[in-house]
């Protein structure tokens, strides 16, 4: 009999049947159901928030014993290794695991936090891996006697006969040969499209940690904070914006999980949104960094509202931040000064006119960025300008002055 999911990749399903396989709720074993949530949430343009939502809060033993084993195939263990997704109890597991590939390890321990870099060194099987110890080496937030430790051991490991293999237990030995085999074809064959896209972004993590060490080391663990208040991780206002419609505004407030709510497309997205709340509110600012920057688009549409101005800033560092976000993020009121002044810093924003001209229209935009990049907007939006009641009398008086000196030009020509 075909499988759920061999039907789920062929689009067998009907899309209320993959709805509800992207909650979960699918009579299959633990393991399918797992599988069948990471190909959704990785392929599945309209269920697939959900899905990654459901994985983020499935049973931890029932993940843990995924990760573990061997015969777990490759794209579940690939999602559970990814930094994004990575669950620090389900570590050990995955990195004694001989079919999870090591180029994938030495990705994580090239930009790991201190917390995974402790579970990194107490695993035998990243000790004896070259490429793993030299990405830990690289790391910034590896202690120097600790690389001195990994340096000697590398010089003894030189010195012996052979490296020894991890400890397998004797009632696996047959399937030793098989799990080399099944490491050493996923090293020769990575998947296809994905390293460039996730070398970029952990370069950015990277960087971005190492160049604002000391404004992450004096924010501590300060939670997270929307602009215009303080948010309660119980009631989550957070997910009342000023994009929301007043008739959402009541259904979003509901803090039922998504397998609890009735599948509606509108109050759907607040769901979605929601989880997406509670996930921010239960990191720490070096967290939040990461996710500005590794994020998809509805949580740095969150984040750059955070109140926190490294994290805010670190969105626009983001390798995936599209033009239309920033056009957004120029006209919003919800947002850090700073967030403001840091857009037109960077050339590709001011290449967009409509960021130019959203910034000039945010009555937020400090006063003196507004008068400097007045001079590049067009006549009509001049004269729409001076009469926008919401931004200061200075802006409206100087737009009508440059209008009329623009119509002039233009009137001579």
């Amino acid at each position: 009999m075909e499988r759920i999911i061999d039907q789920i990749r062929a689009s067998k399903l009907s899309s209320n049947l993959i709805q509800f396989a992207a909650r979960g709720a699918l009579q299959v074993s633990a393991a399918e159901n797992i599988e069948i949530l990471v190909y959704l949430a990785r392929y599945n343009k309209v269920f697939g928030e959900l899905a990654r939502l459901t994985l983020a809060g499935w049973d931890e033993k029932q993940c843990l014993a995924a990760a573990s084993d061997p015969q777990t195939p490759a794209e579940v263990l690939n999602y559970f290794i990814a930094s994004e997704n990575l669950r620090p109890r389900l570590l050990p597991g995955l990195l004694e695991n001989p079919s999870v590939r090591e180029d994938q390890i030495a990705k994580l321990a090239t930009s790991a936090l201190r917390d995974t870099i402790d579970i990194m060194l107490k695993t035998p099987r990243v000790r004896s891996l070259r490429r793993v110890v030299d990405a830990l080496k690289s790391n910034p937030y590896l202690k120097k006697e600790e690389v001195e430790e990994l340096e000697t051991q590398a010089a003894a490991a030189r010195t012996a006969p052979a490296p020894a293999r991890p400890e397998v237990p004797s009632s696996s030995e047959p399937e030793a040969a098989s799990d080399d085999r099944v490491e050493s074809a996923n090293a020769a064959a990575p998947e296809e499209g994905s390293q460039t896209t996730v070398g970029v972004e952990e370069e950015s993590v990277f960087s971005y940690l190492q160049e604002h060490a000391g404004e992450i080391a004096a924010e501590g663990e300060k939670p997270y904070q929307e602009i215009g208040g303080v948010v309660d991780p119980g009631e989550e206002p957070s997910a009342v914006s000023a994009e929301t419609p007043p008739a959402a505004r009541t259904e979003t407030s509901n803090p039922h999980l998504p397998a609890r709510r009735p599948p509606l497309a509108a109050p759907g997205q607040e769901k979605k949104r929601q989880n997406t709340l509670q996930k921010i509110n239960a990191l720490d600012v070096k967290g939040r960094i990461q996710l500005a920057l590794k994020g998809n688009k509805e949580e740095r549409s969150i984040l750059i509202r955070d109140g926190t101005k490294v994290v805010a800033l670190a969105v626009l560092d983001a390798p995936k931040i599209s033009d239309g976000e920033v056009e957004k993020f120029a006209s919003q009121k919800n947002v850090l000064e700073a967030v403001l002044r840091q857009i037109p810093l960077k050339r590709r924003f001011m290449k967009n006119y409509i960021v130019v001209r959203n910034l000039v229209a945010n009555p937020r935009t400090p006063l003196d960025l507004s008068l400097s990049l007045m001079k590049n907007l067009l006549v009509q939006d001049l004269k729409n300008l001076s009469s926008n009641k919401e931004v200061s009398d200075t802006i409206r008086k100087l737009a009508l002055k440059m209008f009329k000196q623009k119509q002039e030009q233009a009137n001579k020509k």
